[in-house]
């Protein structure tokens, strides 16, 4: 019996019906020679520092750094975990192969190749590598089977970031807790999540200490056209009046006219990072909520894999382009021209150099059936872009006139849309603009060199801006091209290897940060709170929270999937610097770091409260739930419960809620905005009789 082992329930039941095993058995489908199971998520975890010596239970400066003398893995401590490991690995034992049928990536690879090894698996084991989950690509996958010996690389990396981030995790988290917060709050640090806490303290530094400077411009208008001096920007108003008293006196001369034709190249296909940018930027969603919708999108068939990291597709994909084309009948009108003539093999869209395990993210041309609002967006985002790779390049026209005002020049731009090519197909989509972008057309009147007239000159008055704080679109970018802001697409693609982090990971990062409280949200700009300000300024070693050393071992991680660099001097190099860095910290002072009101006592993070999971005080029947902008009764409009979240101007805490709920009232709260008082109150906040909130 063949046994194949999938990552979830709904994509071994998919891979059962393609192989026609129907029968279904306890945690297994069976029948046609297969038996089909499952995991969910991760089984297994590298054993904890307690494993090893149970000196380690305990947070002690002494005890470290933690080196175990090699590291082992054991089964999560979940019922259901443990349960079907138990079917999965008596199955493996009494089988003849086993087909790995993981998520196609690293992070699969390495779950389930943990699943084996503690299932003792010694019998030869195949490779499910596929792309897609259509009944095609599984089928297509299964004629295709690859020896698992080939995915070897591909697991040393993964167990090698999985160690590398037990080594720096355990041993700097509980080495900057004892250290410099004397174990009241957890400081944690990690291996991504600290070189971009980083950057984002680096950023917020340079917002607080930049100072904003009057400057004037001179400007005037000419044949409707405004022309700018191509000077440097005047810091006094004095010169600025000046120079519009020297403008009154001369006419307007032109001095040169150039247009010149371009193009304006297609959008690379997706790949998550680019995915989860445009999706932050056109609908706010957050890296984590995007990558969500588009992984339901995947497991429903609609989608390739998107766990990806590039904007190619391997070469062998173009004869299956037009079908997959002739598929997306909600954009029949949009696909009508490029059906009409053969599907170009273009270097901008397949390129096998380029693709390594997966392509970039496509529509599989199956159709979008029962999918809620997020998801369409998210899946008319891939389909649109899909089909705009495929469209002829948008033709334009740049003119740049040059003119003088006396001895002063001036300088002015347009731009003209001659062909829309891949505009059209998002001819109806309002979308940002990238900051400092121009309108999409400004077209000017053609001028005549050595032409002179009138003219109304003026001085525009400016400020100089801060640096713009980080949203999880420029966030996610910064970690891509580690710290080093590009918005050229072939810059991108060469400073991937260097970037912080995995795509499928850079959601993570960023929802433990603010989980951890060390950044925060204000609308779609995301800043540091006081103690990852704190936490940031604590780490002296630059090892820990440089974007570009964090890149070099990414690229490390990559040389070892590549089979280029081994695992064991990753290994040795991480464990040394570990070393290096326990001796550095131990001997070094420091304040220790203010704590937030909320942050979590070490050794064992509480559980954040369930709010939603309280009965409502008023009626004591129904459950709460959660709104935009404040809990209320589940039956609200008989019992007109609510409780907003901001109360005289100050957002309550988690805590300070379930106070007012369990207790009737909170503690103290600082900076309470009393209307008709100037001064902020500091006072508890109780329910009265008809349970409104009032200060006592």
């Amino acid at each position: 019996m063949k046994v194949c082992i999938a990552e979830k329930p709904s994509v071994a039941k998919d891979i059962a019906e393609v192989l026609g095993a129907k029968q279904r058995r306890d945690g297994f489908y069976e029948g046609n020679g297969y038996q089909v199971t499952w995991t969910f998520g991760h089984f297994c975890t590298l054993k904890e520092p307690h494993d090893y010596y149970e000196q380690w239970r305990f947070w002690r400066l002494e005890d470290l750094p933690m080196i175990p003398p090699s590291f082992g893995i054991k089964l999560i401590e979940n019922n259901g975990v443990q349960r079907q490991f138990s079917i999965i690995e008596k199955l493996v034992q009494e089988s003849e192969e086993v087909i790995n049928c993981g998520d196609a990536g690293q992070e699969g690879e390495l779950i389930q190749r943990w699943v084996l090894l503690k299932a003792k698996c010694t019998v030869p084991v195949k490779r499910l590598w596929i792309s897609s989950l259509t009944e095609e690509a599984i089928r297509e996958g299964f004629q295709k089977l690859k020896e698992g010996d080939q995915y070897n690389n591909l697991y040393a990396a993964g167990s090698a970031r999985a160690i590398g981030d037990w080594l720096l995790g355990m041993n700097a988290t509980r080495l900057f807790t004892k250290k410099f917060a004397q174990g009241k709050v957890v400081l944690s640090i990690g291996r991504v999540q600290t070189p971009t806490l980083a950057m984002i303290v680096q950023r917020q530094k340079e917002i607080n200490a930049f100072v904003s400077e009057e400057y004037w411009e001179l400007k005037t208008i000419y044949r409707e056209t405004e022309f700018t001096a191509a000077i440097d920007r005047l810091k006094n108003v004095d010169k600025a009046n000046k120079g519009l008293e020297y403008l009154k006196e001369h006419p307007f001369e032109i001095t040169s006219f150039e247009r010149k034709e371009g193009k304006e190249g297609n959008p690379r296909l997706f790949d998550l990072t680019a995915l989860q940018v445009e999706a932050n930027k056109k609908y706010g969603y957050s890296a984590d909520d995007t990558l969500k919708f588009v992984q339901s999108l995947y497991e429903k068939k609609l989608v390739t894999y998107p766990r990806v990291d590039t904007t190619y597709l391997s070469e062998d994909l173009h004869p299956k382009i037009q079908g997959i084309m002739q598929d997306l009948t909600p954009y029949k009108a949009l696909i009508a021209p490029i059906l009409a003539n053969p599907i170009p093999k273009l270097k901008s869209v397949f390129d096998d150099k380029k693709v390594t395990d997966h392509h970039a993210i496509i529509p599989t041309g199956q159709y979008p059936e029962g999918i809620h609002l997020d998801e369409k967006r998210i899946y008319d985002l891939i389909a649109r872009r899909f089909i705009a790779a495929f469209y002829p390049e948008c033709k334009i026209a740049n003119t740049t006139v040059l003119g003088k005002v006396g001895q002063v020049p001036f300088k002015a731009t347009g731009k003209q849309i001659l062909e829309p090519g891949w505009k059209e197909v998002y001819a109806n989509d309002v979308t940002e603009k990238k900051e400092g972008e121009e309108e999409e057309e400004k077209i000017l009147p053609v001028f005549i060199v050595g032409e002179s007239g009138p003219h109304t000159p003026k001085v525009h008055k400016g400020k100089t801006t801060p640096p713009k704080p980080f949203t999880e679109a420029t966030l996610l970018r910064a970690m891509e091209t580690a710290g080093k802001q590009v918005e050229d697409e072939e810059m991108r693609e060469l400073l991937k290897d260097n970037g912080i982090g995995r795509p499928s990971t850079r959601a993570n990062i960023i929802e433990t940060l603010f989980r951890r409280k060390y950044i925060e949200k204000k609308k779609k700009n995301i800043f540091a709170t006081q103690t990852g300000m704190d936490l940031i300024d604590t780490i002296q070693s630059e090892l820990l929270k440089s974007p570009e050393l964090t890149g070099t071992w990414e690229r490390k991680l990559r040389l070892i999937e590549k089979g280029e660099y081994a695992m064991e001097t990753f290994k040795q190099e991480l464990i040394e610097m570990v070393r290096d860095l326990t001796r550095e910290v131990k001997t070094s002072s420091y304040k220790v770091i203010t704590i937030a009101p909320d942050a979590p006592p070490p050794p064992e993070p509480k559980a954040p409260v369930a709010i939603e999971e309280l009965k409502c005080p008023k009626c004591k029947t129904h459950l709460l739930k959660k709104g935009n902008t404040a809990y209320g009764c589940g039956n609200y409009t008989v019992c007109g419960f609510k409780l907003p979240f901001e109360v005289l101007g100050k957002k309550l805490t988690d805590k300070q809620i379930a106070d007012l709920l369990n207790k009737g009232k909170t503690g103290k709260i600082k900076g309470l905005k009393v209307p008709g008082s100037d001064t902020a109150k500091e006072a508890k906040l109780a329910f009265n009789a008809d349970f409104n909130l009032e200060m006592e």
